[in-house]
């Protein structure tokens, strides 16, 4: 079955839809995209670590919750399923940070970053996630260009200023 997203302009306007594999191909349409990242109330931050099976960055530790918007999603109605897919829980708050541009050679997505405290418990449902846990500052530091986080967590963790 085919899977489709939205694409949107730069200020987020949806004016189609295109095919994942047409999203992924280096065509650079540009679709949307939900990242969360959930904190411990000690201010520590939960990563998860993509399965091996990935097509994408395998075994890596990526944001807690990170997906794509499906057509005829909004945002919000993503998030809520990105993270109860992969994380399994409903009880949070999510808080806007920003939305940015992120290009790879292979994509380009507009993303759409929210943060929750949380402390647990978490589920892995969907089979795309082999593990997670809290991390400290420092062991975020000591892991940053290792090979051991995704170049996109890596980002982010500079960018809202986690590290």
């Amino acid at each position: 079955m085919t899977e489709f997203f939205p694409i949107v302009t730069p200020s987020g306007e949806v004016v189609g839809k295109a095919s994942r594999q047409d999203c992924h191909n280096g065509s650079h349409i540009l679709h949307p995209v939900v990242h969360l990242h959930v904190f411990s109330s000690r201010g520590e931050l939960y990563l998860q670590r993509r399965a091996l099976h990935k097509g994408l960055l395998p075994g890596y530790w990526d944001t807690a919750v990170g997906g794509h918007v499906s057509y005829g999603e909004t945002i919000m109605q993503a998030l809520a399923r990105e993270v109860q897919e992969e994380i399994g829980i409903t009880d949070y708050v999510p808080v806007h940070l920003e939305t940015y541009r992120y290009d790879s050679s292979r994509e380009s997505e507009m993303v759409h970053v929210y943060k929750a405290i949380y402390d647990g418990p978490f589920f892995w449902n969907d089979g795309e996630v082999m593990d997670g846990r809290f991390w400290s500052k420092e062991e975020l530091r000591d892991a940053m260009e290792k090979g051991i986080l995704t170049p996109n967590l890596e980002m982010e963790l500079q960018r809202f200023g986690i590290i």
